[in-house]
This record gives C-alpha cells, structure tokens and sequence, in this order.
C-alpha cells in the first residue's frame, strides 16, 4: 500500500563510498514537519542548507521538532499500550500540534475528535490537551484492538470511519484516507531512531538527475 521510491538508502558520513553529499543543497521542512533535501530546488520556500556535508558534520543529524504535549502523550500511550511515537505521527498529521484545530467537518482538537467521538469517550472538553489526547489515544486502542492490531485499518477507520472500513474490507478507496493512512505510516517510520544515534537520510534521483534527500523512508506497494 505503499508508493515505491527508486532510491539509495544511505546514512550521511557512515556508508563507505558514498558521494559527496549536500554540497551544493537546498532544505525544506514542509508542512507536516518532513525535511527535504535537493541540489535543485523547484519550490520557493526552499533554503540553502550551510556546513551539512558529512565531512563538516561527521554524520548527519535531523534535528527533532520539540512539542509542547511529550508528558500527556507519553502518559497516554503508556495508559493504552501504544507506541508515543505513533500518536505524535497521528497528532501532527490531524492537526500539526494545534490544540484549537477544528476541520471543515467538525472534528475537534489535537486528536481531531468528532463531538459524537468526543462524547462516547468520555471527553468534556475536546480543546484539553490532556482529555483529548486521552480520549484519541483510547479511541485508537479500541480500533486496533477491533482490527486484530492491523495498523492501516486502525488509521482508516480512524479516519474514514469504522463502517467505511468494514463496508470495503480494507482501506477505503479515498484518496485523502489513503495519503493519510501512508503519511502517518511514514512518519512513524521515519521517528524509529533512537535519541543519540543518526537518522536516517534517503537519497531519490529522479528521470532528470535530481537529487532529493528526505528522513522519509522509501515505501513500497504489494
């Protein structure tokens, strides 16, 4: 379910033979908090990245995205038997760390809890951080338990709703369930590394021979 990346996966400064990287590069850190790297920038938001090369940095570090909520995820997460790292993927992708989002459909908060969602749960005030996180976090735990622990139906169903992942037996085919479903898996993925050890750098040239550099990792589809 996953998009395929022709790439060479390589880790800045550690893998032997490796050519000089981001010597004449440009960074982006999207919305989503992603960060990119390329010799030919195409977009205007863009900026010269200075002193990245592996020489001048021994290896190369991303720097973490520090959020205000590490406690409450963390106490959630724990609560419930999920991986912090996931809820904070699911969190920036609903809202971006935004205790006050509210979407065009009405879902409210950091967990972007719908107000019938919110109810059932139990959560009075969907603008806690706290209560909502808590309530997300509970909700997410009954969804994978539903789905026998099956990631990509937990967040579709999270998504789309429980009905339109049972009705289609999968992910639904939305578009904007699917980008979410993968965005969240990517994320997550790309957050596997341990504090103190180097992240992951991957390294995509396309047709044109540009090169791109991202701490998204590679995906694949069946």
């Amino acid at each position: 379910m996953r998009e395929g990346i022709a790439g060479l996966l390589v880790v800045l400064g550690l893998v032997a033979g490796s050519s000089p990287v981001l010597a004449s590069s440009f960074k982006l850190v999207d919305e989503d908090g992603v960060v990119h790297f390329t010799n030919a920038p195409a977009d205007p938001r863009y900026r010269r990245a200075v002193g990245l090369t592996g020489r001048e940095s021994g290896w190369f570090r991303l720097p973490e995205r520090p959020h205000r909520y590490a406690n409450e995820i963390r106490e959630a997460a724990s609560r419930y038997g999920i991986d912090a790292r996931l809820v904070e993927a699911l969190i920036r992708v609903e809202s971006m760390f935004d205790p006050w989002a509210v979407s065009r459909k009405g879902a409210l908060g950091l967990m972007q809890l719908m107000p019938g969602t919110a109810s059932s749960l139990g959560v009075r005030d969907a603008f806690n951080p706290r209560q909502n996180i808590d309530g997300g976090v509970r909700h997410l735990r009954g969804l994978l338990d539903r789905y026998n622990g099956n990631l990509p139906l937990a967040l579709a169903a999270y998504n789309a709703g429980d009905e339109a992942v049972r009705w289609h037996r999968g992910v639904p085919p939305y578009p904007e369930t699917q980008h979410y479903v993968r965005k969240i898996l990517e994320l997550y993925g790309s957050s596997s590394h341990q504090p103190g050890m180097p992240q992951f750098i991957y390294r995509h040239e396309d047709p044109q021979g540009v090169v791109t550099y991202t701490n998204i990792p590679p995906s694949s589809r069946p």
